[in-house]
């Protein structure tokens, strides 16, 4: 069988060298620069929570030997057919775009490539990184030529937490080479990798640009319903009321609003565009409407009390999202920031994350016993905990700020709290 690396083992990393190990007909080696993840996997056990199928799948490549790690990336690339990149790039808080990780294991690669290896990027890049930075810095490090001694791919990540495994499946892969003998060769990887539909498209530039406008096209939406929420309140027009009525047309595809948009995704493929050419229109206002939703949020809380200094609110949710255990971007630590500069005590409760991991974030872990200091409560991450939430424990909470419209309003006004939501009053 042939040997797969692939170089990044997190939360969709994993996943995929564990499905790839699975299919029957490759070897994979793992590769990561943190040795803890390599000692679990080396063991079998996986050190991504809430991901379904994933510890099973793990396990059995395990036991049958398809699937190993290391932290030695060049040596497993000199071990291999193909190699997967999936390590992240980032955006600091200007909006730069941060490519440390991944120009790191691309010259690990470049040192490790052999002849006749095949490259395949599956990390979200601007378009154009695949074949200019990376492409070319591997040729230059290893001296071989790309398109006839190495062969480059881009297939862009396509997945959701908590479903990663199942979409690998169900979604078509997008894929692409840098010419046709590399474009024949990713299709035949995946098809045997995957089992799942096969999407080409015409060079690496396009299969970039597609999975960007993918998270552009949320966010831009998102902002649309974000707007329209904060407009209807002005109104005292029920948005939710609103999109349900607005998407019985079948061409009305209205999303929902919500305190913010969190994670690694929305909130920062968005500077892939802006910073390289994008800078004005749509995509960059929608950018400045979502983050600001955590201030007026804030807004709506301040107004009811008039002034929120040594008000004690509790949010409900660290994650940027619900049922997921990650902060990235996540509109809790917005929220907290706001909070703190007009005087309040913020308490955060989480029930994915440890008292010593919440506090982390200068916030005060929120315990049972500090109930009756609460005077407001605002929801971030829905997790499924909430759903039968006892805000009736909460004697002295008069406000409650639903930042996703997904609470009991009937409920919380019984127990003689004022309910907001997000354009929903």
């Amino acid at each position: 069988m042939k040997t797969v690396t692939v170089v990044g083992l997190g939360k969709i990393g994993l996943p995929l060298a564990a499905v790839v190990a699975n299919s029957g007909h490759f070897n994979v080696i793992g590769a990561d620069k943190n040795e803890k993840v390599i000692e679990t996997v080396n063991r079998g056990i996986s050190h991504i929570q809430n991901e379904p199928g994933l510890d099973q799948l793990l396990y059995e490549a395990w036991k049958a030997g398809t699937f190993r790690a290391t932290v030695d990336t060049t040596k497993a690339v000199k071990q291999s057919d193909v190699v997967i990149v999936i390590v992240p790039v980032l955006v600091n808080e200007q909006g730069t775009i941060n490519y440390e990780f991944i120009d790191s294991a691309v010259e690990d690669i470049g040192k490790g490539i052999r002849k006749g290896t095949l490259v395949i990027f599956e990390t979200t890049l601007p378009a154009g990184d695949t074949r200019n930075r990376f492409g070319k810095r591997i040729a230059e490090l290893s001296g071989l030529t790309l398109g006839t001694d190495f062969h480059l791919g881009y297939s862009p990540e396509r997945v959701y937490s908590n479903r990663i495994i199942q979409d690998l499946s169900n979604y078509p892969k997008v894929v692409s080479g840098d010419n046709e003998k590399s474009l024949e060769l990713v299709i035949s990887f995946y098809k045997k990798a995957l089992n799942c539909d096969i999407m080409p498209v015409s060079n690496l530039e396009t299969a970039e640009f597609t999975k960007v406008a993918e998270s552009v096209y949320r966010d831009v939406n998102i902002a649309l319903a974000n707007e329209l929420a904060v407009y209807a309140d002005s109104l005292g027009v029920n948005i939710k009321e609103v999109i349900q009525a607005a998407n019985s047309q079948p061409f009305s595809h209205l999303h929902f609003p919500g305190v913010g948009v969190g994670g690694h995704c929305i909130p920062v493929y968005p500077y892939f565009f802006i910073n390289n050419g994008l800078s004005d229109g749509l995509v960059p206002l929608s950018r400045e409407i979502n983050d600001k939703m955590a201030k007026y949020a804030v807004d709506q809380v301040e107004e009811y009390f008039s002034t929120l200094e040594n008000k004690n609110i509790l949010i409900l949710g660290l994650s940027f999202r619900e049922n997921v255990k990650e902060t990235t971007k996540s509109s809790t630590l917005l929220l907290a920031n706001e909070l703190k500069k007009r005087g309040s005590t913020v308490y955060v409760d989480d029930p994915l994350y440890t008292a010593e991991e919440i506090a982390a974030f200068q916030v005060k872990p929120f315990s049972i016993e500090n109930r009756e200091k609460i005077d407001s409560i605002i929801l971030q991450a829905f997790h499924d905990q909430y759903r039968d939430f006892k805000f009736e424990l909460f004697p002295n909470c008069q406000f409650v700020l639903d930042g996703r419209n997904a609470l009991n309003q009937k409920k919380i006004e019984s127990l003689g709290m004022k309910y907001r939501g997000i354009g929903v009053q």
